[in-house]
C-alpha cells in the first residue's frame, strides 16, 4: 500500500512539475509579428521567433507585412504584435502619437546600425580618386561617369519611377543644379535594373555614382560606400515640405543631406504585456551590426535563401552577436533548438 502511494504521489508531483513547465513556458503568451517584405525585416522576424519561442517559451505566429499597412493595423487594430523593422519617417507623427496614447511602444531605436538611404560609390571609384570627398567634388567630375548614351555628360543612376525616392532624387538634381554641371539623372527602371548597373560597374572596375540604401545584398556584396555630401541636412521644411514632394509642389528646393533614417521595432500594447519585461528587454538588446546584416544579406540572396532558412545559418555562424542580446541560460535554450 506504502508503494502504491508512493508511486502515485511520485506521478503527481511528475506532472506537477510538466504542468508548471507548460505554465511557465506559455508565460509569454501568443504573439503575432510582421514579416516584412524585404529581406533584412523578414531575417529579423525569424531571428525573433526562434529567440522568443526556444528561449522565452512564447507562441510566435508570422504574418505578412509591409510598412505602411503593417503600421496603420497595429495602430488601429492592435496587431501584428511586433513590427522588427518599421522605417517611422514616413509614419513620424502618427507613430509619436502612439506612443504618447500606449497604444504602440518603440522597443528599439536602432535594431541595425549604418543603415540609411542617400548616395554611393563603387569603392573602385574611390581607390581611382581619393580626391572625391564629398558629393560637391563628384558633382564637379562628370567626366568620370560617362552616361552611356551621351558620355560628354555625368550619369548619376536614381530611382525607378514610382518609388518614393523618385522624387527626392529629382529635386536633389535640381537643387545641386546638376544639369548645368553636365549630369543626366538616369531612371533605371525597375529594381533589377537598378541593381544591374551597379554590379556590372563593380564587376567591371568601372566608376558608379547614385542612389541606394542598406541594409540590403548590393551594398554587401560590392562593399559600396556612402557619400558624403558636402553639405548639412537643410532642414525638416525643405525635405518634408518639398524634397519628397512633387515638382510642381516643390519650387525652389534647397541642397541638402539625405535626411536621417529613423528605424524602429515597434510593438504593442499587448506584447510589453503578454510577453513581458524579459521579451522586451531581449528586443532592446536586439541590434545587428551593418556589416553582418549586409553579409547575411548577401547569403541569402547568392542561396535564394528564405528568411527561416538565413535565421538558422544567423544563429549557427553569428554567435559572438546574438549571445550578447540574451542571458546563457536563454542562448543555452536556443543553441539546443537549432
Amino acid at each position: 500500500m506504502k508503494y502504491i502511494k508512493k508511486l502515485i504521489f511520485s506521478a503527481l508531483f511528475a506532472l506537477g512539475i510538466t504542468s508548471f513547465s507548460v505554465t511557465a513556458n506559455a508565460a509569454c503568451g501568443k504573439i503575432v509579428m510582421a514579416d516584412m517584405n524585404w529581406a533584412s525585416a523578414n531575417l529579423m522576424a525569424n531571428v525573433d521567433k526562434v529567440i522568443l519561442e526556444a528561449g522565452y517559451g512564447c507562441e510566435i505566429e508570422l504574418i505578412a507585412g509591409a510598412t505602411m499597412p503593417t503600421f496603420t493595423s497595429m495602430n488601429e487594430k492592435g496587431a501584428p504584435d511586433v513590427a522588427a523593422e518599421q522605417w517611422a519617417n514616413a509614419v513620424a507623427n502618427p507613430l509619436a502619437k502612439a506612443v504618447e496614447e500606449g497604444r504602440l511602444h518603440i522597443a528599439n531605436k536602432a535594431p541595425i546600425t549604418g543603415l540609411g538611404e542617400g548616395w554611393w560609390v563603387t569603392p573602385g571609384t574611390l581607390k581611382r580618386h581619393p580626391e572625391l570627398k564629398t558629393a560637391l567634388d563628384i558633382l564637379d567630375h562628370p567626366e568620370l561617369f560617362p552616361y552611356a548614351e551621351d558620355p560628354s555628360k555625368g550619369a548619376f543612376v536614381g530611382c525607378p519611377a514610382g518609388w518614393g525616392c523618385q522624387l527626392a532624387n529629382a529635386n536633389l538634381y535640381r537643387a545641386f543644379e546638376m544639369e548645368k554641371k553636365g549630369w543626366v539623372l538616369v531612371d533605371p527602371g525597375s529594381a533589377a535594373g537598378l541593381d544591374g548597373s551597379i554590379a556590372k560597374a563593380a564587376e567591371g572596375d568601372k566608376n558608379w555614382f547614385g542612389y541606394y540604401w542598406s541594409p540590403t545584398s548590393i551594398i554587401g556584396k560590392y562593399n559600396m560606400q556612402p557619400v558624403d555630401f558636402g553639405v548639412e541636412f537643410a532642414g525638416s521644411e525643405n525635405w518634408d515640405g518639398c524634397i519628397v514632394k512633387p515638382e510642381q509642389e516643390c519650387a525652389d528646393p534647397k541642397p541638402s543631406a539625405w535626411t536621417k533614417s529613423e528605424v524602429n521595432t515597434v510593438v504593442t500594447d499587448n506584447f510589453k504585456k503578454t510577453a513581458g519585461k524579459k521579451a522586451m528587454k531581449y528586443l532592446k538588446k536586439r541590434t545587428y551590426p551593418g556589416d553582418v546584416m549586409n553579409a547575411m544579406l548577401v547569403y541569402m540572396a547568392d542561396n535564394q535563401a528564405d528568411g527561416a532558412d538565413t535565421a538558422i545559418e544567423f544563429l549557427k555562424t553569428q554567435e559572438s552577436v546574438w549571445t550578447k542580446w540574451v542571458p546563457s541560460s536563454v542562448a543555452k535554450k536556443v543553441k539546443a533548438a537549432l
